[in-house]
């Protein structure tokens, strides 16, 4: 059996679903009780602690896109910022949101920065609830949303204000486009754009701009910057880049633009911090217009050209999946190796009842990633810019 083959096997896949399922309700379980006995008392603490639980449930996932599949990052970066700057800052991501791995792609970029574990989004309120990552999230002070301005601003001014007093470096993400790109949601964008006289931007959904003017005012004084971030994959990759295909072994490319925005260079009114906004997406809607037309970011945007670069992966994410195996995996793999061949009927079934659920829930995790199973999010025309 050669090195695909074997990447593809189901046995494989469902020791790795064994692996992060078990390894991260272990991990939300102390994150829960720091959470609950240390964080309402020393918060600083706490952080540095977390970060070490968020690294250990992220990386398992971050070694899937590493090492497992091998795939790789080309960044276009100022490579003077770049050194001087990312990784040693707060700030505040604007990505688009057109993959199903863009936030996988994220995570992978700051784990080469060594800031894995202080990874912060804004999320769904909904995803909370779910083991393992939306546990995780709840214990990491993500920004939880309800899609509601007016509930949802003053979450944003608490969470975002508590954020930016982080102790080290950490970065917000925000998809400005508050789902993923199809070609129904970009119709219906299209329609609400000239409806309002605003701009029709083919490779992305027009963005919403309250999150995003909603969470600069606590952030002065104390994030030092924006960075615009696109990411694009080549149409004519022999792999789409999803989770299934990553899981598969598949590699993929992604090529990440990323420009750093000094906050103090922002606008000062929420108007102009809108158009701002707007500005940006329709700087990513040429980049991403010339990489489709082109594969090259720089052919026809008229953006000024920064040479592409790789930065080495690490090799944590390898040894924190080996620990985990180690522990969790190996063992249980083989009682339930001991209830299959047991000869009880009852025993067998208690062990396929347990391998049947690790598979439906490594499953329903895929899924959930999937753009043609994502929200209905942006298929209604909205009634204001938000």
């Amino acid at each position: 059996m050669n090195i695909l083959k074997l990447k593809q096997s189901r046995i494989i896949h469902l020791c790795f679903a064994i692996t992060f399922f078990t390894s991260g309700v272990i991990v939300n379980l102390i994150q829960c009780f720091f959470y609950l006995t240390l964080r309402p008392f020393n918060r600083r603490l706490y952080r540095k602690l977390n970060w070490y639980f968020c690294f250990t449930i992220y990386s398992q996932l971050v070694f899937l896109g590493d090492w497992w599949s091998g795939s790789h990052i080309k960044f276009y970066i100022d490579r003077e910022e770049f050194d001087k700057y990312y990784g040693k800052e707060h700030a505040y991501c604007v990505m688009n949101h057109t993959y199903e791995i863009d936030w996988l792609v994220g995570w992978m970029i700051c784990d080469r920065l060594h800031m894995l574990g202080n990874c912060k989004a804004y999320a769904k309120k909904v995803v909370q609830y779910i083991p393992v990552l939306g546990w995780g999230w709840k214990c990491s002070e993500f920004v939880f949303l309800e899609r509601s301005f007016d509930k949802d601003k003053k979450v944003i001014d608490t969470q975002v204000t508590e954020l930016a007093e982080h102790p080290d470096p950490m970065w917000l993400l925000l998809f400005p486009e508050g789902t993923r790109f199809t070609p129904t949601k970009h119709k219906i964008s299209l329609e609400f754009a000239r409806q309002k006289n605003l701009p029709e931007l083919k490779h992305h959904l027009l963005p919403r701009t309250k999150g995003f003017t909603a969470s600069l005012p606590s952030m002065k004084g104390k994030v030092p910057a924006v960075y615009d971030i696109e990411i694009c994959f080549n149409e004519n990759d022999p792999y789409k880049p999803t989770i299934r295909n990553m899981l598969l072994g598949r590699s993929v490319t992604a090529h990440m633009y990323m420009k750093r925005i000094p906050l103090e260079n922002l606008p000062q009114t929420e108007r102009e911090q809108e158009d701002f906004l707007r500005e940006m997406f329709v700087r990513k809607d040429k980049l991403r217009d010339s990489f489709v037309k082109t594969g090259d970011f720089f052919a026809t945007s008229g953006i000024p050209r920064v040479e592409p670069f790789e930065v080495e992966r690490r090799f944590n994410s390898v040894i924190n999946i080996a620990v985990w195996v180690a522990l969790i995996c190996c063992p249980m793999v083989y009682y339930l190796i001991k209830l299959l061949f047991s000869g009880e009927l009852l025993y067998f079934s208690i062990g396929a009842s347990i391998i049947g659920a690790f598979y439906l829930l490594l499953d329903k995790t895929i899924g959930m990633s999937e753009i043609d199973k994502g929200s209905s999010y942006g298929t209604n025309t909205p009634k204001k810019v938000a």
